[in-house]
């Protein structure tokens, strides 16, 4: 056992840092009753099978079907209100020519979305904003660009946070 409330699943993972992640598998296993030190090896064995069915096997990948491939999405949220004015639509269009579609040429989605977040003074920010969705393969280069990407909004723009919003999902065409 790692702790206290931990009961180990496959992969090292246990189910304090599935508790942090804020996913259903912790309150199931608080449903169960059992908290604190387990005595009961039947118990054990119980609860290591549900949180290795329920939560590992969602953090390892998932399951294509078949003619579908594993890929990452990115959301990524973008504000349009700098401390100098406003990001215009062709100034957008630029950046997205000029730094999205070299790292990304194999296809991208926009749309614009009305935003609202916490900056780190604390003040409610309510902003158009740009959501911008790749899909692509789990490397360290394609996690790079998106890095680069980001990176290069906040400078360009003088904005504080970029939202990156990663997600495994299958993919086909």
């Amino acid at each position: 056992m790692s702790g206290k409330n931990s009961v180990p699943c496959s992969g090292g993972t246990d189910n304090a840092a599935i508790k942090a992640r804020g996913t259903n598998v912790f309150t199931l296993y608080e449903a169960v009753g059992i908290r604190g030190t387990l005595t009961n090896l039947r118990n054990r064995l119980g609860v290591c099978i549900l949180v290795s069915l329920v939560g590992c096997g969602t953090m390892t990948g998932l399951p294509c079907d078949d003619g579908r491939q594993l890929a990452v999405q990115e959301l990524l949220y973008f504000g349009t209100e700098t401390p100098s004015g406003h990001i215009t639509p062709e100034k957008w269009a630029q950046f997205l020519n000029e730094t999205v579609t070299p790292r990304f040429p194999n296809g991208l989605s926009v749309w614009q979305a009305s935003g609202q977040w916490r900056s780190a003074s604390g003040e409610i920010i309510r902003e158009p904003s740009y959501v911008l969705s790749l899909l692509h393969s789990d490397d360290v280069d394609e996690d790079r660009a998106i890095q680069e990407l980001i990176t290069a909004y906040k400078t360009r723009f003088q904005q504080e946070a970029v939202l990156r919003v990663r997600s495994s999902v299958c993919k086909s065409l």
